[in-house]
């Protein structure tokens, strides 16, 4: 079952792996490190992109140095912890609405009808993207999650015509979302966020915001596999926050970290690696590092430390959107168990092969 061993992992893209065995200390170090360099070559482009819409898909993620710190000054006071729990409420609000479409009767997906919508639904809400809209974001949703094949590719006109609409509205329509928030911001200094950017942020906020799919799915289907933290789970929703960060240990989806390139040769964890060759670690082995995690390999919902997980990874491009989803996963865990006290799993979970993501292609349960 998940996380009882931990998977393959696919490192073709990377000449260097820092210690794929016991990884902790090493990987927070180096993704920490300003010389190690997010550049061209971390991402993939894929080919046949129309001209016109290359300005967009340079996202903040893609960026760095003071490049990057410009921009996530600007956005980052829009993703705290403090932000999160204020919404709350309307996370809520979407997980019960979708907990009320299930089923009665006969096995349920969970993936597909409870942990997939539910983080689309939730940053459409938080972005502002219009009710009417929101089937089509959760197309191009799936285009994302199914890979940057053909079909993405063939969407990305659309999907940046659909961001640009987003923020065309907002600035002669406020709302109380983020998009109208962000169109308002400005520095000190008076630097503000162009229409690129702007429009940028908007698409990839929304299409990248899946990862809380893949580790509500991969948490159930763990807590399944240890019935006793699932008890423990039930009968106290207080440890749900401290679940999450567990699970995200012990389960998380993101395996590696995106693959960085040293502007220097540099000595590292006593290798010398040369200036230009690509460096990734091992999320999935740092966080099962018995260094910092005693006995790693148990899942313990009560586990002291289990925050410092290495899952939305470290340093400058630490994860924006993590207390969003760290909140939004707690919500849909206590808010599913709460509403079927007896839900259970009907088959063996499915697997989607993927060498960078661990998570499912199908979570069958009863309700």
């Amino acid at each position: 079952m998940i996380g009882a061993e931990l998977p393959e992992i696919d490192v073709s893209g990377a000449q260097v792996l820092l210690d794929p065995f016991a990884a902790y200390r090493e990987a927070r170090a180096m993704l920490g490190d300003a010389r190690f360099e997010l550049n061209s070559g971390s991402y993939l482009t894929p080919p046949g992109i129309p001209e016109d819409c290359t300005a967009y898909l340079r996202t903040m993620q893609e960026k760095d140095g003071p490049e990057h710190t410009r921009l996530r000054g600007l956005v980052a006071p829009a993703f705290t912890a403090r932000r999160a729990l204020a919404f709350r409420p309307k996370m809520e609000r979407i997980v019960e609405a979708l907990l009320d479409t299930l089923p009665a009767s006969g096995p349920v997906d969970l993936l597909r009808d409870f942990a997939k919508p539910l983080p689309m639904d939730v940053i459409c809400e938080l972005v502002g993207v219009p009710a009417a809209d929101r089937p089509q974001w959760r197309e191009y949703g799936s285009m994302v999650a199914s890979g940057f094949g053909k079909g993405f590719v063939e969407a990305i006109p659309a999907i940046i015509a659909d961001a640009k609409a987003i923020v065309a509205r907002r600035r002669v329509e406020p709302a109380d979302d983020l998009v109208s928030e962000l169109i308002g911001v400005q520095a000190e200094d008076g630097d503000r966020l162009s229409d690129v950017e702007l429009v940028t942020l908007v698409w990839h906020l929304v299409l990248a915001g899946q990862t809380p799919a893949n580790l509500i799915a991969n948490g159930v289907a763990a807590l399944f596999d240890h019935p006793e933290q699932l008890a423990a789970l039930r009968a106290d929703d207080g440890l749900a926050a401290g679940a999450v960060d567990e699970l995200m240990r012990w389960c998380g989806p993101q395996l590696l970290t995106t693959p960085r390139f040293p502007a220097e040769d540099v000595e590292f964890g006593g290798t010398v690696i040369p200036a230009g060759t690509a460096v990734t670690a091992a999320i999935v082995s740092a966080n099962r590092d018995p260094r910092v995690f005693a006995d790693p390999d148990r899942l313990e919902i009560t586990r002291a430390g289990a925050a410092a997980h290495l899952g939305f990874a470290y340093g400058p491009h630490f994860c924006l959107a993590a207390a969003l989803a760290r909140v939004q996963a707690e919500v849909a865990l206590t808010g599913l168990f709460r509403r079927f006290p007896k839900l259970a799993p009907a088959a063996e979970p499915s697997r989607t092969p993927d060498p960078g993501t661990w998570r499912l292609g199908a979570l069958p349960v009863t309700l």
